[in-house]
């Protein structure tokens, strides 16, 4: 009968350094995440400061400055090695007004429901409808649409259904037209009266019971269906291609969406090209020199000294992770411009095929690392401001022997599309010969494949009849 004892194993296994944790932490955080971590981190380490002076003159510096093993010294020595002018720290302040009043100076988009919250109270004073129109309101997607039923309106606000129903029209004859419905053909038809149409004119009765056989462009069907000419029916069409199937998405989302920021730009020179970190987004940190002198008193208290050198320790290696982030991030981006410099000439249509382990063979890293270091990243190229992803995808080689990744492939199918004739759209068999005719094999799986990830109907949809 085998008893509960105590046994010790040996076993080998990889863990990560908190250190190490918070390294990979900052590499692979945006620069607006990151800029929260280093608040955070500023928080729990007094001696760190934010400073408006150069990250990589500051962190050398001190870095040069700081020996390795601090514990080695004290009193005169301290002195020596942490005294300094103080002249940074009125830039400090200044620099932190300046920021403080810029983000006091942003002006808030009006979201949707601010929006109509000021027509509902405009409208109406009874207490009842007020209520019952701010729980509709409440439950308006950022489109525009009433994402539940009126009778959980009513549950929600324990008013009857048909005042409910009451404060529903009366939200949905605000601006914007076609808001508060309960689907696409109900804000169509919303929009169509306000723009002066009765409830039986064509385009309101395609809208409501025909919008299926309208997108599918079956225009001789419902002219022979609504007893019109097929004149008729392609007028009606045009007029209902003109409104707006998300009347809510002009204003902003009352939970605002991630907002983007590059961290480096892609840049014309005399010799080629050249990457520009923007490193006046990321925060720069600094010993804070207040704590420097108070290590350099001639103080007895060990425990207190043991806490600064600790503190101190961990700002040095905080401000190395910065520095060694940046750097990777700037010898990531500088590979893609030797490896891709038809795209930034040309655009999408000379995107190359890159893989990380291509890159982080040529700088020396390992593939997680570049993983990391592009994750959640933008940079700005003179074709806009994409992710730093974008530039790593797979291709295919042409009968030629030139490669095209395929993002090109997918501009070159959207371009074909583009260009055809609308009475006889090409069908994916057309678009894999036209392709294989520019010696790009592709499988007619892999052109629908493409072409729905483009969103592009199939032919027989885009057929105009």
């Amino acid at each position: 009968m085998s008893g509960i004892g105590l046994q010790q194993n040996l076993s080998l296994g990889q863990t990560l350094s908190p250190q190490m944790q918070q390294s990979l932490h900052f590499l692979q955080a945006p620069v607006l995440e990151l800029r929260s971590l280093l608040q955070q981190e500023i928080q729990t380490n007094p001696l760190l400061e934010e400073t408006p002076e150069g990250p990589e003159t500051e962190a050398s510096e001190e870095d040069e400055e700081w020996p390795d093993e601090p514990a080695s010294r004290d009193g005169d020595d301290w002195r020596d090695y942490f005294t300094q002018n103080r002249e940074s720290r009125q830039a400090t302040e200044d620099a932190q007004a300046r920021r403080q009043f810029f983000f006091d100076s942003q002006v808030q988009a009006e979201s949707l429901s601010d929006h109509l919250i000021g027509q509902l109270i405009l409208a109406t004073s009874q207490e009842a409808l007020l209520k019952a129109g701010e729980e509709i309101i409440g439950n308006l997607s950022d489109d525009g649409f009433l994402t539940t039923g009126i009778e959980d309106i009513a549950a929600a606000t324990g008013l009857d259904i048909d005042l409910c129903l009451q404060a529903l029209h009366l939200v949905q004859s605000f601006h914007p037209a076609g808001v508060a419905a309960r689907d696409l053909p109900e804000s169509l038809r919303l929009q169509l009266l306000r723009r002066g149409k009765t409830e039986d004119a064509l385009e309101c009765r395609l809208a409501t019971h025909d919008l299926d056989r309208l997108g599918r462009k079956r225009y001789q069907e419902l002219a022979r269906d609504h007893k019109v000419s097929l004149d008729r029916i392609r007028e009606a069409a045009q007029v209902i291609a003109q409104l707006n199937p998300r009347p809510g998405a002009a204003y902003a989302p009352d939970q605002p969406q991630n907002i983007v920021q590059a961290e480096a730009a892609f840049v014309r020179t005399h010799d080629g090209w050249d990457v520009i970190l923007h490193n006046d987004a990321v925060p720069r940190v600094r010993i804070n020199d207040t704590y420097k002198d108070l290590l350099g008193h001639d103080s007895r208290d060990a425990g207190l000294k043991d806490y600064l050198r600790d503190r101190i320790r961990s700002g040095k290696f905080l401000i190395k992770c910065l520095q060694q982030r940046q750097q990777t991030i700037e010898n990531i981006l500088r590979e893609i411009i030797r490896r891709q410099p038809d795209y930034l000439e040309h655009g999408n249509t000379r995107l190359k095929p890159l893989t990380m382990s291509q890159v982080a063979d040529a700088i020396g890293v390992h593939e997680t690392t570049v993983s990391r270091a592009v994750a959640g990243k933008y940079v700005q190229t003179p074709h806009g401001v994409v992710p730093m992803k974008f530039f790593f995808t797979s291709g295919y080689t042409t009968a030629e022997g030139a490669t095209l990744s395929n993002t090109s492939i997918k501009d070159a199918i959207a371009d074909l599309v583009a260009r055809e004739d609308a009475a006889k759209p090409l069908s994916d068999a057309d678009i894999v010969t036209i392709l294989k005719e520019r010696g790009i094999d592709l499988a007619r799986r892999t052109v629908a494949k493409y072409r729905a990830e483009l969103n592009i109907l199939p032919s027989n949809l885009r057929r105009e009849r």
